[in-house]
């Protein structure tokens, strides 16, 4: 695709040089009109720019047909491209989140929040966990499930007390 759009540019850019070269030198028009049929010089010139006008519509059309299709071809190659690197993040994903699991998170829950996990014996929960309290480490939202409780303390939060932040610098 690429030979051909350079193929057909060169051909626009000759195109143009012969035309500027006919319209502003009248000698070689002249020569060039008197080649074709025995006409009055003002139907041959009549002729000449009409075949010039379609030379050059041709090649226009042909020019912007051949810069569109490399055009689409160019944004389809990006984006296959884009779609593989996703893929391949997504798989550099999965590989780590296999590799490395979190501190302190168990591997699997149920819906309703309960551990899967066939090794251990069940924990009993505490009196204020039996009673509906929620713990320090977990917030329960309207769906029931577990939700970690960031520190609060922490000075880079926006959420700290300003006399808690460290001075800017």
């Amino acid at each position: 695709m690429l030979a051909l759009k350079r193929i057909v540019t060169v051909a626009v850019m000759v195109y143009l040089l012969l035309a500027v070269l006919f319209v502003l030198a009248p000698a070689v028009r002249t020569s060039v009109m008197g080649m074709g049929t025995g006409l009055s010089a003002l139907e041959q010139e009549r002729q000449f720019y009409y075949t010039l006008f379609l030379i050059g519509a041709g090649l226009l059309a042909l020019h912007l047909i051949t810069e569109n299709l490399d055009s689409v071809l160019l944004r389809r190659s990006v984006s296959q491209q884009e779609n593989k690197i996703n893929e391949l993040k997504a798989k550099l994903y999965d590989q780590q989140q296999r590799a490395v699991p979190p501190v302190g998170v168990p591997t699997a829950r149920t819906i309703d929040g309960r551990l899967i996990n066939n090794e251990t014996a069940p924990v009993q929960p505490t009196q204020s966990q039996a009673a509906g309290t929620v713990s320090v480490t977990e917030n329960r939202t309207s769906d029931h499930l577990p939700h970690p409780t960031f520190p609060q303390s922490d000075p880079s939060l926006t959420n700290t007390p300003p006399a808690e932040r460290p001075p800017l610098a």
